[in-house]
Parts: C-alpha cells; structure tokens; sequence
C-alpha cells in the first residue's frame, strides 16, 4: 500500500496495459505566489488607466474615427492608376526603396492620411461651429456634417462629369471634317467592264476585309498584327510605342476600296489617339513612308486638313536626324530627346542609299500644302551632297558617312539597301509635273550605269540585275528588287531609248515571276540566285521566307497599266490564290517561313504593308484605269499615291 502524504492517495491507470502518470490535485505554495503577482499586476495597470490617462471622450469617440479611417482607405492602399508621377496605363504607382533603405512609399502614405484626416477634421469643426451658433443639438450636428460630405461629393462627381462631356466633345470636334479641297481626280471608282476582273477584284476587297477586320478585332491601335495568336506585334523600327501602324498604312487603301465605314474607323482613330509624344527611338525611313506618306496621301486623297497637320507634326519629329556635318539624315531618332544615330551594322555608323533617299517625294509635297520651305531643303541638301561627290564605277554605294560625306563599303544593289533611292529620283521627277528636271537627269545616269554594269542573263535567258560588292559581281537578286520592273517601265517615257527600258522591265517581271512559278508555294523567296544549274531560286535557308511582300506584285500593276498583256493579271491572280491557300488563317494573313514547302510553317506576323501596298496593287490590277491613274497619281515607296503636280 502506498504511504499516504501531501498528495491524496489515486488509483493508478492503465492503457494498452502500460501505466499512466498520475497528477496532483494542488498547487505549491511557489506556484500560488506567481499567479498572485500576475493578478495583482493586471489590476494596478486598469487602476493606472482609469484614473491618470486624459478624458477624450469630448474630442474624440469610436465612430468618428472609423469614419475618418473610411474615409483615408484608398491613401493606404493606392487604386491602380492613381497618384504619383511614375504611372505607366493600367497600372498602379510604381514604389522604389532608396538607397538608405527608407521605404518612400510608407512616408508618402503617411503624409497623405495626415493631410486627408486635417481636411476631414476640418469640415467637421466647421459644421460644428455652424450646429452651436444655430444651437443644434448633436444629432443635428451629424446630420450636416453628413450634409456637407454629401454635398461636396455631389459638387465633385458634377466636376467630373463635366470634365467627361468636355472631353467627349474635343473628340467629336477632332472628328469632325474640315477640308482644304474635295479630293483628288480618281481617288475613288475604277469599276472594271470585264465580269472576271469586277470578280477577282471583289475578292480582293474580301481579302482586304479579312486582314482589316482582324487586325480590329485582335489588335486594335497596336503597330501590327499576330494573326494566330490574335494579339498585337510590333517591329523595332517602330520603337517601343504603339503607334497604329497598320491603321495608317491601311487607311488609304479602305478609302480607294470604297470600305467607307471601316476608312471612318480608321479615320477617326487618326484624329483623336495617333500621336508620337513620349521617348521612342523610331526609324526615321519607315516613320516618313508609312506614316508621314501614309497621311499625307490620305490629305491628296480626301482634302482632310487632320492628315496635313498629323504628317506635318511628324515631320518634325524626324528633323533633328538631318542635324549632320553633310545633311545626310541618321537612321534612328529619339522623338522625345531628337537625338539620332546609325545602325551599328552599317558599315562603320554610315547612313543607308535607301533610307536617306526616300524622303524626296514625302517633303517636297508636305512644302507644297503647307508653305514651309524647311522640308523642300532639307531634300535638295542630300541632293546636293550626292551630286559633290564622285560615283564609282557610275554607280551608288548603299553606305554614305553623315559626318566625312565619303562612301562606306563599296556595295551596290537595287534590292535591299540601295532600291527606293532609285525610284524616288523617278517619281520626284513625275511628281513635279515633269519639272524637276535634276532628278529626271540622276535617275538617267544612275539607270545607264545599272544596266551596262549589273544587269545580267542566266543561261537560261533570264534577265536580272546582280549586285556589286567589294569589285565583284555577285549573281542574286532580292524580292525589294523586284520592283525595279515596274520602274523601267514607267521610266521609259521621257528616256533616251523607251523601247529597249520597257523591254527591259518586262525581262525583269518575267524573271520575277519565275521566282514565284519554281516554288511549292507559288509564292517567292525573299532572294533568288543565278550560280551554276540554279536560276529564280533560293539556295540558302535564311532566304526561302516569304512575309506578304509587294514587290513582284507591284511589278505586275506597273507592267498591267502600261501594256494591257493579259498575263500581268493573270500572275496577279495567281499570287492572291497563293496568298489565300498558304498565308490566310482565320486571324488574318502570316507570313511563311519557306516558300518551298507544301505546307510551310508561318511566322505569325500580318505586316503593316500587306494591307498598304500589296493587296492595294491587287485591287488597281483588276480594276480600271481611271481609279488612281497614272498621270494624276505618283505612289511612294510604301504605295501611298501622291498628287502630280500639274504642269
């Protein structure tokens, strides 16, 4: 038996036949101690509180301060898009911690609630004094209080509203259309006699349609489209802004398709959101053919003065890259710092033959509607610096130092780097009414010497124009120089042999129509070579892709206009079935990534100029000429038709 002692006596306990510990019923004296203290201390800290913390009944209760908190919420916690300079749209503040670890954020919110709460406890005071001067008890006094917050909320949402209808009613003024003339001669019509031609030609329309309607639905005032991931794109040319550029671009092409309500869309987009404020560093050739060109052909087109002021406000985003020793424009611009620079590939930082040589046309027109002479001379300075310097071989190198005026690498093509610096001597000529006789002599000598130098025969008989590098004659030629085709023949009238250039853009769209005929795809690689038992071909993997291009197509326009063969609007037949079979997915139209695939993998990119130039090309094959005739229109580079001025 156990010995009895402090503890009572228990009866031990067993689970799963092992004993369990017994406990005590009573506390040690130690233990009753520490429980006492604690008590004891409790009780003198309420006793404390009672009688020596202040009385702040009178000034402040519960209620009021719940009130005043509700009031701070959106201080505490910031709503997106609200306060602060570093705002970015559709998002909230952006906070940083500065270097001695002080969080900036916590600062501000405090100082912001201290201010909100003065304000609150202000407005509060007042509507108190005003209760105890009309002896108002303190449930009246609450309810003006309660008046006054409402009233100011009201006075608040009124000003807001107001603020709403006069921002509402700028964007109905910017739509509104003031016109400085009624359009331009054929700006509209061209309905074809031949029932297969008014068929191919709505089709056309349709395609337009399917690319327009598309790039609205999935990526609306972004550069470009991603028709199969149905989002917006945009290439480094266009910097980091989205800038509409497939708006612009398309614009004139819905007006001459007669696409009234979708050209009002893109109309009224142009008005009231395209602007190039903020930092971006753009290319300075793709802003002045698509965007400049693009408006001001919608200005010849319409007699809109929103376009003359939107191209003219763009112009001069792009000035501060003439800002060089020879007047030789640098490629890219800042539009928010005007600073300007090369490309790094470019042959030790020069300007590129094509860029700078296609801004005649573009400058000279916007001098011409507007006054300002500042455009006109900044082209005929380039003009002037090219005519100083000596031409190797007769011919133009594709890089030119803005800084020395001396030729870069000693290359020479009429596809990429070299090619609208050719077309636009062409068209400056057309454009002036046949007047700028300068031009028409540099295009004539710049041709002669392209003939006698690069243009070649293939063992096959296909005539082609080569390119010059380094003193060597290397047999490829580009998709961007399939326009050249087009251009000897409009050149022709006004040469000193009409017969042989016209031939010779004939020889020229022909070989490019072989580029198209030799692949899977019926649909031509962005270059072609002539080595050995190849002919119209590509050879190298990086040159079989295809992205919408224009060029053999705007050969056939050229070709179609000019001779009236059949076969020019056959081969651009054969070019919309191709677009249709292999680059149309239900977002739009994608590039393809090999043209000699059967069914090639695309690049998911509808570009901007697909809608510009080469369904636009389609649409005036098959209609008649009295749509954008030739000797009262003059295209641009991107397919923008200028006015020609009249003799």
């Amino acid at each position: 038996m156990a010995a009895s002692g402090i503890l009572p006596t228990t009866q031990q306990r067993y689970v799963n036949g092992v004993p369990l510990s017994t406990a005590r019923k009573t506390l040690r004296m130690k233990e009753k101690y520490v429980i006492l203290l604690v008590f004891v201390t409790f009780g003198s800290v309420c006793f404390g509180a009672i009688f020596f913390l202040p009385d702040l009944r009178e000034r402040v209760n519960v209620s009021e301060m719940r009130k005043h908190m509700q009031n701070v919420d959106t201080i505490i916690f910031p709503k997106p898009g609200e306060g602060g300079d570093n705002l970015s749209p559709g998002k909230g503040k952006i906070l940083r911690h500065d270097n001695n670890g002080i969080d900036s954020h916590k600062i501000d919110d405090k100082e912001r609630l201290r201010k909100q709460m003065e304000i609150q406890w202000e407005q509060e005071k007042m509507a108190e004094a005003v209760a105890k001067r009309l002896n108002m008890s303190k449930d009246d006094t609450k309810k003006v209080q309660g008046e006054i917050l409402g009233e100011k909320e009201r006075i608040l949402q009124k000003k807001k509203e107001i603020e709403d209808q006069q921002k509402e009613e700028e964007m109905e003024k910017l739509k509104e259309v003031q016109k400085d003339h009624e359009g331009g001669f054929g700006a509209k019509g061209g309905e074809p006699k031949d029932a297969q031609a008014a068929e191919r030609r709505e089709e056309i329309r349709q395609m337009m349609l399917h690319a327009w309607n598309n790039y609205v639905k999935h990526s609306w005032g972004a550069n470009e489209l991603r028709p199969i991931s149905k989002r917006g794109h945009s290439a480094s040319i266009f910097g980091t802004l989205s800038l509409g550029a497939t708006i612009v671009d398309a614009a004139d092409t819905l007006y001459i398709m007669g696409l009234e309500e979708e050209y009002k869309k893109a109309r009224d987009w142009i008005a009231t959101s395209l602007t190039f404020e903020g930092s971006s560093e753009l290319s300075v050739f793709e802003t002045n053919i698509r965007f400049v060109g693009g408006l001001l052909s919608l200005y010849g087109l319409t007699g809109d003065q929103v376009y003359k002021t939107k191209a003219k406000n763009i112009a001069d985003k792009l000035l501060p890259a003439f800002k060089t020793a020879t007047g030789i424009p640098q490629s890219m611009v800042n539009t928010k710092t005007g600073s300007s620079r090369n490309w790094g590939w470019a042959s030790g930082g020069c300007s590129i033959l094509a860029e700078f040589g296609s801004f005649h046309l573009e400058f000279a027109y916007l001098t011409e509607i507007t006054g300002d002479q500042t455009y006109l001379e900044k082209v005929m300075k380039i003009r002037e610096t090219l005519n100083s310097l000596e031409k190797p071989n007769g011919l133009y190198p594709n890089y030119l130092n803005p800084r020395t005026g001396r030729w870069g690498q000693q290359h020479t093509s009429i596809g990429a780097l070299g090619d609208s610096f050719y077309e636009y001597l062409l068209k400056s000529w057309i454009l002036s009414g046949k007047k700028d006789t300068q031009a028409r002599e540099m295009y004539d000598a710049a041709v002669r010497a392209i003939d006698e130098k690069l243009v070649k025969t293939s063992q096959g008989g296909l005539r082609y124009v080569a390119e010059f590098k380094s003193g060597r004659i290397e047999n490829k030629m580009d998709h961007l120089g399939c326009f050249s085709g087009g251009m000897f023949a409009l050149g022709a009238e006004g040469s000193d042999n009409a017969e042989k250039y016209l031939k010779l853009g004939a020889d020229i769209t022909n070989t490019c129509h072989e580029s198209y005929d030799r692949s899977a795809t019926k649909l031509g690689p962005e270059a072609f070579r002539f080595d050995g038992n190849t002919e119209a071909k590509s050879i190298r993997q990086n040159e079989k892709y295809y992205i919408l291009r224009p060029e053999v197509i705007e050969g056939y326009f050229y070709m179609w206009r000019i001779t009236k063969e059949q076969k020019y609007r056959d081969w651009a037949w054969e070019a919309a079935q191709a677009l249709n079979k292999h680059c149309r997915v239900e977002g739009g139209f994608s590039g393809v990534r090999d043209v000699y695939q059967e069914k090639p993998s695309l690049d998911d990119v509808q570009q901007s100029f697909f809608l510009a130039e080469t369904l636009k090309y389609l649409y005036l094959i098959f209609s008649d000429d009295d749509l954008i005739p030739l000797d009262k229109w003059v295209f641009n580079t991107e397919a923008h038709p200028f006015p020609v001025k009249a003799a």
